[in-house]
């Protein structure tokens, strides 16, 4: 892996809720420098991101139902379907973690579906790729339920199942991306996202199964990968 796949491989994040528009300014004048895959905001901040990131080949790839989960379906739909006429080229959508630990697989499954759909028709009218990453949040569930998760979010149209929102107790593990890994069974790709702070984990992480990588500490993984000679 060069370091340009690697740079290509994060999502470069902020989603601080204090984050001002110069913040965001920065955050996107960084991912157009090293030529990360998207920036992850918040849905307030897609428009100024998508047009500052205009022709880089960097998307724009912010939350829904987020750090939660646990909001209407309809109102998921209409902020990720938003998001797209707004320039998002992908949304990182919240399961809802309190049916899903229920037993309310049906609801959970129609949550999902709803989104995607939503998003795939507003991607298909405006010609942008309109993937779709599920956050499953894994610190709040048992193996058991992080499998079934995994499972719905893929039955659901998911592009993407991603581990965590970052605001949780707990992030990505190595464990939970092989978890994963097994129960999509290469039906999706996997977002290791939440407490990555160095180039060894992520790089433990995509060794583990994880093609797509989410932090807020992006410039430092890139400069520790350079420092450790790992890569060209």
């Amino acid at each position: 892996m060069t370091r340009r796949e690697f740079c290509g491989t994060i999502d470069h994040s902020g989603l601080k809720p204090w984050a001002t528009r110069d913040q965001i300014r920065r955050l996107c004048e960084e991912a157009r420098q090293y030529g990360f895959a998207t920036v992850c905001v918040n849905t307030y901040w897609v428009k100024f991101a998508a047009e500052l990131l205009e022709g880089s080949g960097v998307g724009v790839g912010p939350t829904v139902g987020f750090p939660l989960g646990a909001c209407a379906t309809r109102v998921k739909v209409f902020e990720a379907v938003d998001a797209i006429r707004a320039g998002a080229s992908e949304v990182d959508v919240v399961m809802n973690i309190g049916a899903l630990k229920g037993g309310e697989y049906a609801s959970v499954l129609h949550d999902m579906r709803a989104v995607v759909e939503g998003v795939k028709s507003e991607a298909a009218r405006v010609n942008r790729a309109g993937i779709v990453k599920v956050i499953i949040e894994t610190c709040y569930l048992d193996d058991a339920e992080k499998v079934r998760a995994s499972e719905l979010a893929v039955e659901g149209g998911a592009d993407f199942v991603k581990t965590s929102t970052g605001f949780a107790p707990g992030g990505a593990t190595v464990e939970d991306v092989r978890l994963i890994r097994r129960a999509v069974a290469g039906k999706a790709r996997i977002k290791a996202a939440g407490g990555i702070h160095t180039f060894a984990q992520a790089k433990e992480l995509i060794e583990a199964g994880a093609s797509r990588l989410g932090t807020s500490r992006s410039l430092v993984l890139v400069k520790e990968m350079e420092d450790s000679g790992c890569f060209a």
